[in-house]
């Protein structure tokens, strides 16, 4: 389960950030995950609690904003909603799909008090 050190360096990041701008305790994380990024939001969530144990981000809130996957199609010249990595376009049927978003997995804010 590759979540369990992905939620870690997460939390350490967390940490981190929380120090350097002087916070007591973290409330909320918002996370955007990317439908083509191999991560399962529930597994996330479940490793999330276990590693925020005894840190400056126990307790707080996960929230997870699922993004779609985007591509480019050069032979139609559109971008497209993608599927999956190997899909072929939507439109025109081509099979040389440039993914351009939906693989990532980003700490998009956090609060703090």
């Amino acid at each position: 389960m590759h979540e369990l050190s992905l939620a870690q360096a997460l939390v350490d990041m967390i940490a981190e950030e929380g120090r350097k701008a002087g916070c007591g305790r973290v409330t909320s994380v918002r996370l955007e995950i990317g439908a083509l990024s191999c991560v399962t939001p529930e597994a996330m969530r479940f490793c999330f609690d276990i590693v925020t144990r005894d840190t400056i981000a126990e307790g707080a809130a996960l929230v997870i904003d699922a993004v779609p996957a985007r591509g480019w199609c050069p032979a139609c010249s559109r971008g497209v909603a993608v599927s999956d990595r190997f899909a072929a376009c939507p439109d025109c049927g081509g099979q040389d799909l440039v993914v351009s978003g939906g693989d990532d997995l980003r700490l998009k804010e956090m609060e703090a008090e």
